[in-house]
């Protein structure tokens, strides 16, 4: 009978069937003992349908049953996956224990084997994440041998991974996205187990969305998704698939869809929590942003940073949203001035562009433009190329020089056609409208303020819909008094005398979003794009003749 069970759980193991094949293993393990190498197959399995506590106890079965049989190889390497389980819950002193068995364990042996490879895991893992890439790429080369030496295809895929990351951490991205495919063939060729497979397909999307290279991630994304469909069973990576899954949709402009995949993933991610849990909601709170729920947007951010995730630039954004310019502008210098990282500065340049744009402070603006600029020379992401010229040529509206902004503009906006990002395709319409309005060319402008209007439309980007309206002066009369309204005329004879947007702010009493957004449209109505600019056309036609109005 138990011979019959244990045969029905190594069978349901095989066909990745993981609730039977947890429920059978338990069941026999009542009956008989295991071997150490059916422990770890319950272990796997109870990890696979999210049973944290069955996972850990039958790792330390399997630890023990391998100590007793005289294999402390095999003993230190279900000490290892352990003590990882554990850190994956936050458990860091078991961990650290744990592993520490395996270290005395091999130590005491004098033996090498593909268990001196799983050592060197954590201290891979601690040295990524502390920022020394020199010492994880020595550690990951070496994981990798050991892995090749001894005929352990997680190992090996482990430290390939480790090699990749490394890699890119140290400035190679080519060589580092090199090695992030060869480990994927690995994964697709189903060359390794199912809980290292998960885990590679999770940091590799991952890498790809940090080196902007959407096409990467969408391709791999898809591999993930179609990996967890064909076991119904698994929970680790579905959650954190589906986050990545709701990004990719925000970018390709399925909004609706978007949502309800962010929704999905925060229920799954929930319970037990998921370390991704803070990632997920700040996805909701991006995906609430655009869509001008600013009051859900806020929920979700504090949710994110809650669970760990640090909801920058989409917080500063929300400040921005909200009028809060000159808390919009603390926020995002205070985050540029704590993330040297600069795989995690672009888009926070490009946040820090708009928002310093709006605040009038176009020096630092400029001064994040080139930054991003000199990012995206770096590297062949078409994504953050066309960030750096959506942000550069923004910035050369503002400052007054059209004809350089279109040149810009025109290459950002062939660069979202292309990755097919139709709500970027639309912001960069309104700047090129903005440029083109500035030279005169009111039939340019209303054609890019067209476009611009009906994908926001279609997105349901109501916050960019409103900005828009504003502009509609683009498509009016020639510029003149009578086209600006009592407060315009206001904010420009300020604006006119060389005050900021603070100073203007200070002086009528409304904040320095409003005063922002003013200036904007009193830029469109005079056709010009530059405070000089403003104030000269003010005065060389009598704008400011009059008093403004009390």
């Amino acid at each position: 009978m138990t011979s019959s069970s244990l045969e029905r759980a190594r069978t349901a193991y095989a066909r990745q069937a993981w609730v039977e094949a947890c429920d059978a293993f338990a069941a026999a393990a009542d009956a008989a003992p295991l071997r150490a190498d059916d422990h770890e197959r319950l272990a796997v399995a109870a990890y696979l349908v999210g049973a944290d506590e069955p996972c850990e106890q039958a790792w330390e079965a399997a630890h023990r049953v391998a100590v007793q049989s005289g294999d402390p190889a095999g003993a230190a390497r279900c000490a290892v996956l352990l003590a990882l389980c554990l850190v994956l819950r936050g458990q860091m002193a078991r961990a650290g224990g744990w592993l520490a068995r395996a270290e005395s364990l091999l130590e005491e042996s004098g033996l090498e084997s593909a268990a001196s490879g799983y050592v060197l895991l954590p201290k891979l893992l601690g040295a990524l994440g502390a920022g020394d890439a020199a010492a994880a790429r020595e550690l990951s080369v070496r994981a990798t041998e050991l892995g090749r030496r001894y005929g352990d295809a997680d190992l090996r895929a482990l430290g390939v991974l480790g090699q990749g990351q490394a890699l890119i951490a140290l400035g190679d991205t080519a060589a580092g996205l090199v090695r992030l495919d060869e480990v994927m063939v690995a994964v697709t060729a189903s060359e390794v187990g199912p809980v290292v497979s998960g885990i590679v397909y999770c940091a590799v999307i991952i890498e790809c969305l940090r080196l902007f290279d959407l096409a990467r991630a969408s391709e791999w994304t898809d591999a993930l998704s179609a990996w967890c469909d064909a076991q119904p069973d698994l929970v680790p990576y579905r959650g954190q698939c589906l986050v990545h899954r709701s990004q990719l949709q925000q970018a390709a402009g399925t909004w609706p869809d978007a949502i309800a995949t962010a929704e999905a993933a925060c229920r799954r991610l929930t319970d037990p929590p998921h370390p991704a849990l803070g990632l997920a909601h700040y996805q909701q709170g991006e995906l609430h942003r655009l869509l001008g729920d600013l009051d859900q947007a806020a929920t979700a951010y504090r949710e994110a940073s809650r669970h760990g995730h640090h909801p920058m630039p989409g917080l500063a954004l929300l400040a921005l949203a909200r009028g809060d310019t000159e808390g919009a502008a603390g926020t995002i210098r205070r985050a540029l001035q704590e993330t040297p990282n600069p795989l995690e500065r672009p888009a926070l340049l490009a946040a820090a562009v708009e928002i310093l744009r709006g605040a009038g402070d176009l020096t630092s603006a400029r001064e994040a433009a080139e930054e991003l600029a000199r990012a995206a020379a770096t590297t062949d992401s078409p994504l953050l190329q066309a960030m750096a010229a959506h942000a550069v040529g923004s910035v050369l509206v503002a400052e007054g020089d059209p004809v350089a902004a279109l040149r810009e503009l025109r290459a950002a906006a062939r660069a979202w056609q292309a990755l097919r990002m139709p709500y970027e395709v639309a912001r960069t319409a309104v700047m090129l409208g903005l440029a083109c309005a500035a030279l005169g060319d009111r039939t340019a402008a209303t054609l890019e303020a067209d476009q611009a209007r009906t994908i926001f439309t279609e997105l349901g980007a109501r916050p960019d819909l409103e900005r828009l309206a504003a502009l509609t002066v683009l498509l009016g009369e020639p510029a003149g008094d009578e086209m600006l309204s009592e407060r315009e005329r206001e904010v420009l004879v300020h604006l006119a005398a060389g005050q900021t947007n603070r100073e203007i702010a200070t002086a009528l009493t409304i904040s320095q979003h409003t005063v922002g957004r003013h200036v904007e449209n009193i830029f469109a109505k005079l056709g010009v794009t530059s405070r000089t600019a403003a104030a000269a056309y003010a005065y060389e036609h009598r704008l400011l003749s009059k008093p403004p109005p009390r």
